[in-house]
């Protein structure tokens, strides 16, 4: 068993807590009632409300914490993972703690799909830097709502409101706005839904879900910029976006130098 130490920063339920872990609600369930964890060092089994200062003690298994992440590749330089969704990369909670490593680019904690992580400083220059110069591809699996046909790279603008930790896009330019361009490919095309792959020629925050959303076609399971009525339709509580595709070129990382990671998500069927 693992054993996890935490200082609660804000009031919040105990579930709510260790589901900022990762952990899912039938992990949550089992560790309650196998008293796996404790508040201010005593057991318990309720959904207790936490107070900013208590310490939580929780223990949990090798099994929950793979559900994390599936380790795709290791070397002595870099470790490549698919990250579950709802899962964070940074911080005491994230994966760069469980790896001891850290993350080169970004992900959204509600998005799952490959990541890579350095393992020391050079290797961590060196893909940060091979990120920046685009010598690195990220190519996404979206599933959206409607019929959407498509094979071109769609160009907009995209404004950042920090207010409300959102985006929004536009045709035309905008005074604070970027420019955007996402290359969209549909895979498979449907009435209800469709099936895209998608490939960031710029990345910026929320891109390609503010993007679709848009276009008319936003993610499925997409709680800030899709629709209430279509994720519950669809029954989907986490949207359906993964980074399914890592393309490397040149780099002075031989391991990765000009190799490519695939992995789809679970959900994903073009067939």
């Amino acid at each position: 068993m693992n054993k996890k130490d935490v200082i609660v920063e804000k009031d919040k339920k105990l579930i709510t807590l260790l589901q900022d872990y990762g952990f899912s609600f039938s992990d949550v369930n089992k560790m309650l009632r196998n008293k796996d964890v404790k508040v201010n060092k005593k057991p318990t089994k309720e959904n207790v409300m936490l107070c900013a200062g208590d310490v939580v003690t929780f223990f949990f298994s090798d099994e929950m914490l793979g559900k994390k992440f599936d380790k795709v590749f290791e070397s002595e330089n870099v470790v490549v993972i698919y990250k579950a969704a709802g899962i964070e990369t940074e911080g005491e909670k994230g994966l760069e703690s469980v790896l001891k490593a850290k993350a080169v680019h970004r992900l959204d904690r509600n998005t799952e799909g490959l990541m890579v992580f350095a393992k020391n400083a050079r290797a961590e220059k060196v893909l940060l830097d091979a990120f920046k110069k685009k010598a690195v591809e990220k190519f996404y699996v979206a599933e959206v709502v409607g019929n959407f046909v498509a094979d071109k790279t769609f160009d907009a603008f995209l404004l950042k409101d920090s207010v409300l930790s959102t985006v929004r896009v536009f045709q035309n330019k905008k005074e604070g706005s970027v420019p955007i361009s996402t290359k969209i490919k549909t895979l498979k095309a449907g009435q209800e839904s469709s099936v895209l792959q998608v490939q960031l020629l710029t990345g910026k925050t929320h891109q390609i879900r503010a993007h679709l959303a848009f276009l008319g076609h936003p993610i499925i399971g997409d709680g800030k910029y899709g629709k209430n009525e279509n994720n519950k339709k669809f029954g989907a509580n986490r949207q359906k976006l993964a980074c399914f595709k890592l393309k490397f070129g040149f780099l002075d990382i031989k391991e990765l130098a000009f190799v490519e990671f695939v992995k789809f998500p679970k959900w994903f069927c073009v067939t």
